[in-house]
């Protein structure tokens, strides 16, 4: 999980970045990404890609994180924008914010994907980097837990679609809620399943 931090490290960079998101595929709320910088002597046995982790684990480890990094940011691109730009670009967005809100600025950007961002900072894309890399992989538990809160605090305003259950993926429940009541506020308007909802009513 070390591999590409001890590659950039090599080249000369000192403050590496591991940056990921959550919340490209569900059909409310935000895209939230990460950027983390890790010490070099950071430890913490078990990280690993958040898609793979319990949420009791990932809520264990985000602490930890927060705690041991050298600083750790989030960026968020919110349901209006996602329908403005799409969502590839509104998640390049948000984590081009989030590397723009660390406090320790790197010099050398490890982004989970294909693609890199439009910043003046060396840079590489790794498709599934959050498995490969320990930088990612902690940004991606802090964009998962952060996101996962926000869409409590949602569920709280819109109780009716249970986003504290499926966090606004499209699951059966999710989609027969929309069905039932129509899209509200913080639906993604242009994604499949509530856009026929949203042009119908």
């Amino acid at each position: 999980m070390w591999q590409f931090e001890h590659k950039a490290l090599t080249r000369g960079f000192k403050r590496i970045a591991g940056i990921d998101e959550a919340g490209r595929g569900p059909l409310a709320g935000p895209v939230v990404s990460a950027a983390v910088i890790l010490p070099h002597n950071f430890s913490c046995v078990g990280i690993n890609d958040s898609k793979k982790l319990s949420e009791k684990k990932r809520n264990a480890f985000f602490p930890v994180i927060k705690k041991q990094a050298i600083c750790v940011a989030t960026g968020i691109s919110s349901h209006h924008e996602i329908d403005q730009i799409n969502i590839l670009q509104a998640s390049l967005l948000s984590m081009k914010r989030a590397v723009e809100n660390l406090s320790t600025q790197p010099d050398f950007l490890l982004i989970d994907g294909k693609f890199t961002l439009d910043m003046d900072i060396d840079q590489s894309a790794l498709i599934k980097g959050d498995s490969k890399s320990i930088s990612i992989a902690a940004a991606s538990i802090i964009a998962k837990v952060t996101r996962d809160a926000i869409m409590k605090e949602l569920h709280e305003k819109h109780p009716q679609y249970n986003f504290i259950q499926h966090k606004g993926y499209p699951t059966h429940a999710h989609k027969e809620a929309i069905l039932k009541y129509g899209p509200c506020p913080v639906h993604r308007l242009t994604f499949k399943g509530v856009k026929e909802m949203n042009n119908a009513g």
